[in-house]
């Protein structure tokens, strides 16, 4: 126990650094006497130097980059840093782009659905599938339902069927309570739906930007047309008093 100027006791005090830095060391940072050198296209040099592998660095214009840190001795490579950076700020973006969260949109339905009602939920269940995304289907009994569970069943078997084309059943029925539940998962991955979404929706605009550039042709047409076809019918002047001639 280390005591205090005053006397008292107190526990002794912890000296805590900064966060560990995941950068790689490269060039002068490098301070071991010699490295195991990797040339730039990945061959294998050999136990140099530091200072003999820095020279090297220099001549190619280089870097010298420490990649294992943990070898003895380290392992350093010939390259270009701040191009090494680079793709690799592209690839983990890349990465994140096509990194999908899974979303598990939910449906609920009464085992003595009507049809015009299940026509509704299903087009839910098939626009959720369509867009990469699970769908937890839930039956919900209640009163004297509970005791016709093949009721919800053969319902849950109906919609699977329905939407096959889409999805498949990943979850079997099962019950659970006065509910019973089954999964339902998407063919498609919901990046490649994202894609065929967009791709759509890129169709879509250039059918709309299409017709509204023959609309404004055909407007644009009509108003030319309007003046010469007014400048004819007064080309001729009619004589409505007979006495006078023309």
């Amino acid at each position: 126990m280390r005591t205090s100027p005053e006397g008292k006791g107190f526990p002794p005090t912890r000296t805590t650094g900064g966060p560990i830095s995941t950068e790689l060391r490269i060039n002068e940072r490098i301070r071991v006497p010699e490295v195991r050198l990797v040339g730039p296209n990945g061959e294998t040099v050999g136990i140099v130097p530091t200072d003999q592998a820095l020279k090297l660095a220099q001549e190619a214009d280089l870097d010298l980059v420490e990649i294992a840190p943990q070898g003895r001795p380290p392992v350093c490579k010939l390259m270009d840093y701040g191009k090494f950076k680079y793709e690799n700020a592209q690839k983990a973006r890349e990465a994140r782009r096509n990194q999908t969260n899974v979303i598990i949109k939910e449906m609920k339905l009464r085992p003595k659905i009507d049809q015009h009602d299940y026509e509704t939920k299903k087009g839910h269940v098939v626009r959720f599938l369509g867009a990469g995304d699970k769908v937890k289907i839930t039956i919900m009994f209640r009163g004297r339902e509970q005791h016709r569970p093949e009721l919800g069943f053969r319902l849950l078997q109906r919609l699977a069927e329905d939407v096959e084309e889409l999805g498949f059943v990943e979850s079997s029925p099962k019950q659970d309570g006065r509910n019973m539940i089954m999964v339902l998962g998407p063919h498609k991955k919901k990046a490649d739906a994202k894609i065929d979404a967009d791709a759509a929706r890129a169709s879509r605009a250039q059918v709309r930007a299409e017709r509204q550039a023959e609309e404004d042709a055909e407007r644009e047409a009509a108003h030319l047309a309007g003046p010469v076809a007014q400048k004819k019918e007064r080309g001729r002047s009619e004589n409505l008093d007979p006495e006078i001639e023309a």
